[in-house]
């Protein structure tokens, strides 16, 4: 985890939601020159700093209203830190909890180096990454209606269904299995459902190719060269990594990729692992699949014996 060290003349904490943001404005000293709640309205933000704009880091915690104050704040040239959920628990360990107590709390931490840091995002790319996890979204869900399918052919005692459903040319004849005109009804919906599904994902899945084509086609190109590594699981990495050296040592990254585990220890005792939640999720999904797919394409290597 990596901490916010940089010192500034003012000190900026914002305990920010959708409609109202808590903002508390700390000097060197540590005193409060403003603590006060207001509309998040980019003109609010901007008049009530003002005064002390001169040299002022903002920082939010990384929860979804953060993005318009990021770009706000990178257009007006204003420092700008995101706070990493996970870390912050000191602003919820205390006897009270409220939002004017939790933005005197991201200032605080701010002024004292203690601010854990989480990646701001660019802008230009954000969106796109957004598309993708609604992407990978709709794909589970998808997912669920091809596994409901199997299962109630298990629940009647079926033989199994012999081709894969997850083709459209499979699917017939697939609902007249069942006797029962509710249950092939039941099916029906889950197959029709499955192909809205196809026809939406192929259509987000062609946006998103030329979009990250335009963004990045050389490493997009690059990353399908690996072996297990197909069209979606590129442009996964492609938009989760954005910038590989953001990550000053490979531990870092397989840090951030959910791919080790952090032993917990106290006076020379180990109590298990931890931190299993921090980290980029979809990473995690897209190495754990491409070493499967590797596993398929690259033949096992055999073992002699030096004799």
């Amino acid at each position: 985890m990596n901490f916010y060290t940089q010192q500034h003349k003012q000190y900026c904490g914002i305990d920010l939601h959708a409609r109202a943001m808590y903002v508390c404005i700390l000097d060197q000293h540590g005193t409060k020159l403003v603590h006060k709640n207001l509309p998040t309205t980019p003109d609010a933000f901007l008049r009530v700093i003002a005064p002390y704009r001169e040299d002022l880091v903002v920082a939010v915690e990384c929860l979804f209203t953060w993005y318009w104050l990021a770009d706000l704040c990178a257009k007006e040239g204003i420092a700008f830190v995101l706070g990493h959920a996970l870390y912050m628990k000191a602003i919820h360990g205390g006897k009270a909890k409220n939002d004017k107590i939790d933005a005197h709390k991201i200032a605080v931490l701010l002024r004292g180096g203690m601010f854990p840091q989480a990646y701001v995002y660019p802008a230009e790319m954000r969106a796109t990454r957004d598309l993708l996890r609604r992407r990978m979204h709709l794909a589970r869900k998808r997912g669920e209606l091809l596994a409901h399918v199997h299962n109630t052919n298990s629940q009647y005692n079926l033989p199994a269904i012999a081709k894969k459903i997850a083709y459209k040319a499979n699917r017939d004849g697939v609902a007249e299995r069942f006797a029962d005109p509710a249950v092939q009804k039941s099916i029906e919906v889950d197959l029709a459902l499955i192909g809205y599904y196809d026809t939406l994902l192929r259509d987000v899945e062609l946006t998103i190719v030329k979009t990250a084509k335009h963004h990045d086609a050389n490493t997009l190109y690059l990353l399908q060269t690996v072996p297990g590594i197909g069209k979606i699981l590129s442009l996964v990495l492609l938009y989760e990594i954005h910038d590989i050296e953001r990550f000053p040592r490979v531990q870092d990254f397989a840090s951030y990729c959910r791919l080790v585990k952090c032993a917990r220890e106290s006076a020379g005792k180990r109590s298990g692992t931890s931190g299993t939640k921090i980290g980029n999720a979809h990473l995690k999904w897209a190495f754990s699949e491409a070493a499967v797919y590797s596993c398929e394409i690259i033949p096992p290597r055999r073992n002699f014996s030096p004799d």
